[in-house]
């Protein structure tokens, strides 16, 4: 019985201590932000590959958060590539592969757009190769997927021109896009 009041106790100042790490006022969404703590914890070891993550009744329960608030941590983490779920069962830690590709439109325009702004100031040349999808995937903390998206818009928008078995180039100008 006195180990159960213990181990009560604790989980309750837990539950009280993940509550007060959020800033509910800030300009970050919570979701954000849980996400944020969920991607420092599978950093650093807490979660690895395979493991589950919290379910969203669990998410509820820790941080007093609504059940969409809990779907959109689940949603964030599979766009950052660091998840999946499997319907039925949950979500699990990634292996570092994006198992399903989702347009998180936003981000994958911005990054586009700031390439196609090096395009346009010359710091990316006409005719040679823009930086690799891993380089990309660095410089802008992103899962593969949302860099493949950023390469996709900048084709259909006339900055890059792909070659297979060759890589992405940047388009000559008079391809570009007149703004």
């Amino acid at each position: 019985m006195a180990g159960r009041l213990i181990c009560f106790l604790v989980w309750s100042s837990l539950d009280d201590y993940c509550r007060s790490m959020l800033d509910r006022d800030g300009p970050v969404p919570i979701y954000k932000q849980i996400a944020e703590i969920i991607r420092a914890q599978i950093e650093h070891g807490d979660f690895v590959p395979g493991d589950p993550l919290p379910s969203e009744a669990e998410l509820e329960a820790e941080y007093g958060i609504a059940r969409l608030t809990a779907r959109q941590v689940a949603r964030e983490l599979r766009e950052q590539g660091l998840a999946h779920t499997i319907r039925g069962e949950g979500t699990f830690v990634g292996d570092g592969t994006v198992r399903r590709i989702r347009r998180k439109a936003a981000l994958f325009e911005e990054i586009g757009k700031e390439i196609a702004d090096r395009i346009r100031r010359g710091e990316l040349k006409p005719g040679r190769p823009i930086p690799s999808e891993k380089t990309l995937m660095q410089q802008y903390g992103v899962a593969k997927a949302t860099v493949r998206h950023a390469v996709v818009f900048l084709r259909e928008h006339g900055w890059v021109c792909t070659v297979s078995y060759r890589g992405t180039y940047v388009s000559p100008p008079e391809s570009w896009p007149s703004d």
